[in-house]
């Protein structure tokens, strides 16, 4: 029972925002790194996230009953209550706030709070709608690294922004990948993604143009001063080794869109992990 309600909270989810918000932090913190508010930061950051994929788990039920990865889940299945796991995400999201209230500051509440409405009001009933949907889920998934770095400024600045852009636009090709490697799961549960409405070759053209963005967004950091020039060096050849990627035709691969898919998604999270690397530790680098 313990493990269902660990999965209800999407930990998955979790690790990749917590890894951003680590990145932002230690961007921010330029070496002087008070461990006590990271953890704050961390744990904050991750209940209230946790509450608003629990959220989501308990608004997509019927849909998760239409999908091969999904399928399984407790709410599905019956494990874990509608009724519980409300309450469940009733406690993270108060822990949550109170963690942040707490030991941060009024800045990094507010970055949270906005992640968790972006999520549950906006994007949450979005996805049923529009193909759009997955620009609006771009927001939250955008906050936990701007969360990170205001946990240390107290603020909102240029390197804020930029960091909020570089996750936004990172998301894109990302999930165009997964939706593309999950074609059959989406067609299935009819959501309007954006493979399922435009086809896979409007979706490859919008990966290779959010990647191109990314790139742009990378290079933000170092341009304005808040990275050094062996970041700009690395995130470029990454970056282009993306764009190679992406720029292949689909029809040249082997399975089609959904192997092609698959990669780019593979690649994106290289790209990720690289780029939170590098941000983490860019104040003793060239």
């Amino acid at each position: 029972m313990l493990r269902a309600y660990y999965q209800l909270a999407k930990p998955g989810i979790i690790r990749g925002n917590i890894l951003s918000a680590t990145a932002g932090f230690l961007l921010a913190a330029q070496g002087h790194i008070n461990f006590a508010t990271l953890l704050a930061t961390l744990v904050g950051l991750a209940l209230i996230i946790g509450a608003a994929c629990v959220v989501n788990n308990c608004y997509d039920r019927d849909i998760d009953t239409h999908m091969a990865r999904t399928n399984k889940r407790s709410l599905v299945t019956g494990e874990i209550s509608l009724a519980s796991a409300l309450w469940y995400a009733i406690i993270l999201l108060i822990l949550g706030i109170a963690i942040l209230a707490t030991w941060t500051n009024i800045v990094t509440l507010l970055v949270g709070l906005a992640g968790f409405i972006a999520y549950v009001v906006i994007y949450t009933p979005a996805k049923r709608l529009t193909v759009h949907s997955t620009l609006l889920g771009s927001i939250s998934g955008a906050m936990p690294i701007v969360g990170g770095y205001t946990a240390v400024t107290g603020s909102l600045d240029m390197a804020a922004f930029l960091l909020f852009a570089i996750m936004t636009v990172w998301q894109m090709p990302h999930f165009y990948g997964i939706a593309l490697y999950r074609l059959k799961d989406y067609t299935t549960a009819k959501l309007p993604v954006l493979p399922v409405v435009k086809g896979a070759a409007h979706t490859r053209l919008q990966i290779i143009g959010y990647i191109m963005l990314f790139i742009l967004a990378c290079a933000g950091l170092t341009i304005f001063g808040y990275a050094g020039y062996s970041y700009l060096i690395i995130m470029l050849v990454l970056g282009a080794a993306w764009l190679r990627l992406a720029l292949r035709p689909i029809a040249s691969i082997p399975d089609g869109s959904q192997k092609w898919g698959k990669q780019v998604f593979l690649f994106s999270l290289i790209s990720l992990t690289t780029f939170c690397i590098l941000v983490s530790v860019t104040t003793y680098l060239p």
